[in-house]
């Protein structure tokens, strides 16, 4: 099974990183999203065409790209022997964290939808941040991996 993994390495390392660019378009888009929903009124018709605009994104780009990047990257560590290396562990925590982010940012969509605005913008622009910070430091490690 590795023999077969390693002839594809190419194959596996390339899609793993365009579904991590789609899965990054998403978690940069849906939280700027939620500011430009919460300054609509609960009752509104703009609030449907945003509860449908999320729920798009969540369902045809999101979800499956966050599937596809842990399948991919699970099999690209079984083939590179990654999981003895601490780089990668590193690198493993901030996937979780980001698939937790995933999960938080989908469960505030059905927030918003009931109608409810527990989030100031502020709060929401700041969250924004977290895929940034996150993407760049897992770089880091794959690319240098420091330990």
């Amino acid at each position: 099974m590795l023999w077969v993994l390693s002839m594809t390495y190419l194959w596996l390392k390339a899609g793993h990183v365009v579904f991590v660019i789609f899965w990054m378009a998403g978690l940069f888009m849906l939280p700027r999203f939620f500011v430009y929903h919460q300054e609509t009124a609960p009752d509104s018709p703009e609030n449907a065409v945003w509860t449908d605009r999320e729920a798009k994104l969540l369902k045809i780009i999101m979800w499956p790209s966050m599937v596809v990047v842990w399948v991919l990257g699970l099999a690209l560590a079984m083939t590179i022997g990654a999981f003895g290396q601490a780089w990668f562990h590193a690198k493993l925590a901030l996937v979780f964290a980001l698939s937790a982010y995933h999960v938080w940012l989908a469960g505030y969509h059905r927030t918003l939808a009931r109608g409810e605005r527990r989030l100031t913008g502020k709060k929401l622009r700041l969250l924004n941040e977290v895929p940034g910070i996150a993407a760049a430091l897992i770089v880091i490690l794959v690319i240098a991996k420091p330990f």
